[in-house]
């Protein structure tokens, strides 16, 4: 039954990361994001909210992996630190992109991000090879992702 609480836990934690972004995205996906001129490879809108509620969900399960290992405290600490951190930016990015309106400031963000996933799938993969492939999606989204925001930028 604990372990059920914490998968849970780490379910509903970076769902409502993503929550948290699409308040700030839906009010400008429909007005502002319509304006900006996009690379041809753009994805069509209605594939973005099942390709990160499906990558939310991966995550928590990577998340929950890492907090119910048996591994002692003082080495799954510092990887679900990391975890917060990137999952803090994961929302800042929709606050900085979308909220803001500022293709600069969530490129710089997403920069962050991309760095930060990458030292968490490093830690998780130390804690849990399963934990740390189920990161590999998010980061190969968030490259991409990384590329269409300096394409908007650079063609904005």
């Amino acid at each position: 039954m604990k372990n059920f609480i914490k998968f849970i836990i780490s379910i509903i934690i970076c769902q409502l990361a993503g929550i948290i972004g699409s308040f700030f995205t839906v009010k400008s996906v429909s007005t502002w994001y319509l304006t900006l001129n996009k690379p041809s490879f753009t994805p069509p809108s209605w594939l973005f909210a099942p390709a990160w509620i499906s990558l939310y969900f991966l995550m928590g399960v990577a998340l929950f992996l890492v907090w119910s290992s048996s591994d002692p405290l003082k080495k799954r600490r510092p990887a679900i630190i990391l975890f917060g951190f990137q999952l803090f930016l994961n929302a800042l990015w929709s606050i900085a992109f979308f909220g803001l309106q500022s293709p600069l400031f969530g490129l710089i963000v997403i920069i962050v991000l991309w760095i930060l996933i990458l030292l968490t799938i490093i830690g998780f993969f130390k804690i849990s090879k399963i934990a740390g492939w189920l990161l590999i999606p998010y980061i190969l989204w968030v490259s991409f992702a990384t590329i269409l925001n300096l394409a908007i930028l650079v063609l904005n």
